[in-house]
């Protein structure tokens, strides 16, 4: 597995299993004994998608060193402020059955009841997660979903930066101007929902001739795209066939004009807007 570095030295695999909406025990289990069997080594979950504990579960089955993978949560919108972050901190890891999390997100800038006072929500709540990034609990703290205005809410007040960021990203949605903030910051990009576009993207000609060209299928071309875009993407899936497939994106890379075409695509479907990221949270 191939490794992206964080602001503080921290090796992140460039490539992550999420586990949003995958919430049956059975299923969630023998995904991720299924993720690491093939290779993946970094986890992506969150508090809100009530399955830490059956990631814990698949965890210790698979007698897989702690040390060897990398393991993400997030904060439930709930949850913002200083005086919750170690609660639900605590109990992420209990859930998990680790001592400490790999990353740490604010899930979203803007929850309910902080819709006026998001800027110093966001500040208290991230000034608990330096605390336990000081103390190990956290090797490393970010943000999701988070535009630049959110972003240098904490970086112009915070002692740590964030050093990750998770967006939606994928062809019609690449997030150019916050991509760039985050670069120039030193902010490492994640993309989640990745292959949102596949089943309209499939239809395009010259996608079908990319897909012969490159002798792969419609998302690994879709989860290529995204890192050759230099962010790092997380796919998920409760089927052993796919998740296998997911895995197999590293001996190629699309040719410049491939990746500018699926770069400059556009669909009334995905259209990206400039408050991609100040939407409804999906989840609470």
């Amino acid at each position: 597995m191939e490794n992206v570095i964080l602001a503080n030295g921290l090796k992140m695999p460039v490539l992550g299993f999420g586990m949003w909406q995958n919430t049956n025990e059975d299923e969630a289990v023998k995904s991720v004994l299924k993720a690491i069997e093939v290779g993946f080594r970094h986890i992506d979950n969150a508090a809100a998608y009530q399955n830490e504990e059956l990631v814990g579960k698949a965890l210790r089955e698979s007698g897989f060193p702690r040390e060897e993978l990398f393991l993400t949560s997030k904060l439930r919108n709930g949850a913002h402020g200083y005086d919750n972050v170690r609660r639900e901190v605590e109990e992420s890891l209990r859930k998990l059955g680790t001592d400490y999390l790999d990353l740490y997100l604010i899930h979203w800038p803007v929850v309910k009841g902080h819709g006026e006072d998001w800027a110093e929500d966001n500040r208290e709540t991230w000034k608990a997660m330096e605390e336990l990034y000081k103390e190990g609990k956290l090797k490393a703290i970010g943000v999701s979903n988070f535009s630049i205005n959110h972003l240098e809410n904490l970086v112009n007040h915070a002692e740590v930066k964030p050093m990750v960021n998770q967006l939606l990203i994928h062809p019609g949605v690449t997030q150019d101007e916050v991509r760039d903030y985050c670069r120039e910051q030193g902010i490492v990009v994640q993309a989640y929902s990745p292959l949102n576009p596949l089943s309209v993207l499939r239809k395009e000609d010259r996608v079908r001739e990319m897909l012969q060209k490159y002798d792969k299928t419609m998302a690994q071309i879709l989860l290529r795209f995204c890192m050759d875009l230099d962010t790092v993407p997380l796919t998920k899936s409760a089927h052993m066939y796919r998740i296998e497939e997911n895995f197999d994106v590293f001996d190629f890379e699309l040719d410049e004009k491939d990746f500018e075409y699926l770069y400059q695509w556009q669909h009334s479907d995905f259209q990206e807007s400039d408050n991609q990221n100040e939407r409804p949270p999906q989840i609470s």
